[in-house]
């Protein structure tokens, strides 16, 4: 057995697979701890905007389904407004990041840590979104109405169309007596003529 110089024997280096496992383990815990923490943050601020915004969604009309107006849980948890837009933490979980999908990609519309500036911002959106939507119902209603129009106006100058036509007297009844009358002063006139042909002859 070897000896230092100060006669103190060196103890080797004991490597423990089932230590490692537990260091790595607890060490995953830690991250886990720190991402839901993290993740329980984002919620809460998200929650807080719902709060500014309770009056506003309570004044969405029932019939206008196009908003969603949920958070929905995930790694990164997301306010929904409407299908193709969202409000979500930016990095450092303290700035409200409201985006929209668009055939062009993602749009930030707002980016602010002031609570009451996206608040506001949300607003807006929803305003004009319910604006866009009412007027959209409303071209359709005129567009429709336009194509129905030349149809009723043919119809008001076509007889008999909407309402039972008035009977149309039969022109050859009517007309058949005087047919008949002028045929028979005709041959009596002829017949005149003709006997006074035969009875004076040139």
């Amino acid at each position: 057995m070897s000896r230092t110089r100060d006669n103190v024997v060196p103890h080797a280096k004991v490597r423990s697979l089932r230590e490692a496992i537990r260091k790595v383990k607890f060490a995953e815990v830690e991250r886990t701890d720190v991402v839901i923490e993290l993740q329980e943050s984002e919620r809460a601020r998200l929650e807080l905007l719902c709060e500014e915004l309770t009056d506003v969604f309570k004044e969405v009309p029932e019939d206008d389904d196009q908003f969603s107006f949920q958070i929905v849980p995930g790694n990164i948890p997301r306010l929904w407004i409407d299908i193709t837009s969202h409000v979500a933490m930016g990095r450092d979980k303290r700035v409200y990041r409201f985006v929209k999908d668009t055939r062009l990609g993602r749009t930030v519309i707002l980016e602010t840590a002031d609570l009451e500036d996206m608040a506001d911002c949300i607003t807006e959106y929803i305003a004009e979104r319910v604006l866009e939507r009412e007027r959209t119902v409303e071209g359709d209603w005129l567009s429709k109405r336009l194509r129905e129009a030349p149809r009723e106006d043919q119809a008001a100058a076509t007889p008999g169309a909407g309402a039972e036509a008035a009977p149309v007297p039969h022109v050859r009844g009517l007309w058949a007596p005087f047919a008949a009358f002028a045929i028979g002063l005709l041959v009596g006139v002829v017949g005149l003529i003709g006997y006074a042909w035969f009875a004076n002859p040139i």
